[in-house]
């Protein structure tokens, strides 16, 4: 029996007494009122319960950037006592306005979006459908949209600390000077990834390289388990030291290569991963979309964060994003402090401004 309901038992019990006490020959049974209740500011249809919508472009169980966005959401709804949200996930860029509208018709009230890929359609849905809060985890660089609220970070600040974090992890192994980051097909933001990532490993020492290696079919091919896994071959065979697996459902597949050969690996957004125990990660890189949401739920709950805001998270300022290292030494810990701290006073913004300018010039 919870307190609530054991005070108003108590409650009842005393005016039972009371009134046998006084003598009386009856007691007033009539009804207490019930309060009505409270409506969810999250019930933005005003049909009384609150229903999350989901859409992600690759699996809900990647373990990884998509998975981050389910598992926020899903607990939210549960701890909160909502309806079980509504998930779609695989959604191709050119199935999106189909699988959004869908979504947007089955009576949600929040609609998240997980990657800019599948988020052509919503300057259109947003003013179709005004009755749902629109929500873009969408990156750096997606326009902004009155009827669309995003979240976006800084992808040179966070690879750049993965970069120096798995530089500082090389240095100390001392058996490779060699890091293969394995992505999609070539794409602009994988580009800034990489090159931000290989800044930071050189940052560490000069002498470490790292190599890019495309593992799918373009465009957004993040989920090609055969190509990763013959990506990954390749590197070993040209003795890496250290993996990137920058992919969607195909990420845990090298991971688990990664632990097999002993070679360092991080994680591709989740920041969860140095908590698990069925596979190994060395470094957190995060870019959480979970993350990010569970900060911005309290803010649309107090109505701060409305439909048409752009929150950036920033390295050193926010505390979402960024490479951790698990289990950090104190050596490996204060140089990675210092590292953020300098991102955050704008010690790289040059070098930062650089990459994004080589890696989007071609489109």
């Amino acid at each position: 029996m919870n307190a609530l309901r054991s005070l108003a038992v108590i409650a009842a019990f005393g005016l039972v007494v009371a009134a046998c006490g006084s003598g009386e020959s009856s007691v007033d049974t009539t009804p207490a009122t019930a309060a009505a209740p409270v409506p969810s500011p999250l019930d933005f249809n005003g049909d009384g319960k609150v229903v999350f919508g989901i859409a992600v472009p690759g699996p809900r169980d990647d373990g990884a950037y998509y998975q981050a966005l389910v598992d926020e959401v899903t607990s939210f709804s549960t701890e909160n006592g909502f309806e079980a949200p509504i998930i779609v996930d695989n959604i191709k860029a050119e199935n999106a306005t189909t699988e959004l509208s869908n979504l947007a018709e089955q009576g949600v009230d929040i609609i998240t979006v997980g990657a800019s890929e599948i988020a052509d359609p919503l300057a259109d849905l947003t003013v179709k459908y005004p009755d749902v809060f629109w929500y873009c985890n969408c990156g750096a660089g997606y326009p902004a949209t009155p009827g669309l609220a995003q979240s976006q970070d800084d992808s040179s600040e966070i690879s750049f600390t993965t970069g120096y974090a798995t530089g500082l992890l090389m240095k100390a192994k001392g058996a490779s000077t060699k890091a293969a980051f394995i992505g999609c097909c070539d794409l602009g933001f994988e580009k800034e990834a990489f090159m931000a990532y290989e800044m930071g490993l050189k940052a560490v020492d000069p002498s470490f390289s790292m190599t890019y290696i495309p593992s799918g079919g373009f465009p957004y091919d993040f989920d090609n388990t055969a190509g990763a896994t013959e990506a990954f071959n390749n590197a070993v065979a040209q003795g890496i030291g250290a993996v990137y697996p920058y992919l969607g459902g195909a990420h845990e597949s090298i991971v688990k290569l990664a632990n097999q050969k002993g070679i360092i690996v991080n994680s591709a957004g989740s920041s969860k991963v140095c908590e698990r125990t069925d596979m190994k990660w060395d470094i957190a890189t995060r870019f959480d979309a979970g993350d990010y949401l569970n900060t911005l739920l309290a803010e649309m709950i107090a109505g701060t964060f409305k439909e048409g805001d752009i929150r950036v998270f920033r390295v050193g300022v926010d505390k979402e994003p960024g490479a951790v290292i698990c289990g950090a030494s104190a050596e490996n810990q204060a140089a990675m402090d210092s590292v953020y701290a300098k991102i955050a006073a704008g010690d790289y913004a040059a070098d930062f401004g650089a990459i994004k300018g080589k890696a989007y010039a071609a489109g």
